[in-house]
């Protein structure tokens, strides 16, 4: 059994981030543990967090996400994204904390921890799409734009097929890509009516951000332990890839953790998918550097 209490702070740009600490009953010797993605909120990690309960965990809701609201100006970045996990930890005074951080996350996470390496022990840096890192890059780009016009112009249901086909692409991007037919909405349950709603995070702002790229210099430097994390599942998707890219660039060999980009959780994408399993692979990973 864990304790959770639920906390917010105000943030730059007059953002409000609400994050959880969830706490064992019993005493435990190990660091605390910040589980985090983007734009995936607390709730997607549910699964995960409840097979950890030997060791306080930290979860948050990104600017824009669920309980947290973004600024007056909407700007959502990766360097911002890093400045909110650094006054999270901070507001906690629980530093230094492991990380585990998927996805947008796990970019966002290798931001912060160049700009306050003193946050964390160990980052497990989950499938990061690192497109800067890929050999496609340039056709990424050319992709992920045709997507934000696509939800301009037409709305949700046809951009996020978009992005659903272009995260499931196994292998590079060739670059021909775009001369594809679009994808039918239908077929991943998506809706084709356009609701004239402009205001869905992932298609209205975190695609559009400028892609990021590690500085391998400085990771290489770090005292912080990372790790770079691929899923077994998902050979040649453009997240994978991406972590892979990562291990490759500070010299890494990839730690492989069960089922695929969301590991962490069973849902009817993914009904294969362990959670309990995955969780014993990252306990493992995290007691290894105690």
């Amino acid at each position: 059994m864990t304790q959770m209490t639920t906390h917010t702070i105000e943030v730059p740009g007059g953002a409000v981030v609400a994050f959880d600490v969830c706490r064992p009953e019993a005493p435990d010797d190990h660091r605390p543990l910040f589980v985090l993605g983007s734009p995936m909120a607390a709730s997607g990690f549910g699964q995960l967090i409840g097979h950890i309960d030997d060791r306080t965990v930290i979860t948050y809701d990104p600017r824009g996400t669920e309980r947290s609201t973004l600024g007056l100006d909407g700007e959502v970045t990766v360097e911002g994204h890093a400045d909110d996990l650094n006054r999270v930890v901070e507001a906690t005074g629980l530093a230094p904390v492991d990380v585990f951080a998927s996805s947008g996350g796990a970019v966002n996470a290798l931001c912060w921890i160049v700009d306050h390496p003193s946050d964390v022990g160990r980052l497990v840096v989950h499938e990061p799409p690192l497109v800067t890192l890929l050999e496609d890059r340039e056709t990424a780009r050319k992709v992920t734009a045709d997507i934000l016009d696509t939800y301009q112009q037409r709305g949700y249901g046809p951009a996020m097929a978009k992005f659903v086909k272009l995260v499931m692409y196994p292998g590079p991007l060739p670059e021909n890509y775009l001369d594809d037919p679009a994808p039918d909405p239908v077929q991943f349950g998506l809706p084709v009516q356009d609701d004239g709603s402009r205001d869905d995070l992932l298609l209205s702002r975190t695609l559009g951000m400028p892609p990021f790229e590690p500085d391998a210099e400085a990771l290489r430097a770090s005292a912080v332990n990372i790790v770079a994390a691929i899923g077994a599942e998902g050979e040649g998707t453009m997240a994978r890839r991406g972590g892979q890219a990562l291990a490759e660039l500070l010299g890494l060999e990839p730690v492989v953790f069960p089922g695929d980009h969301g590991g962490f959780a069973a849902n009817e994408w993914s009904p294969g998918n362990d959670p309990e399993a995955f969780a014993q692979r990252l306990r493992e990973l995290l007691e290894a550097a105690e």
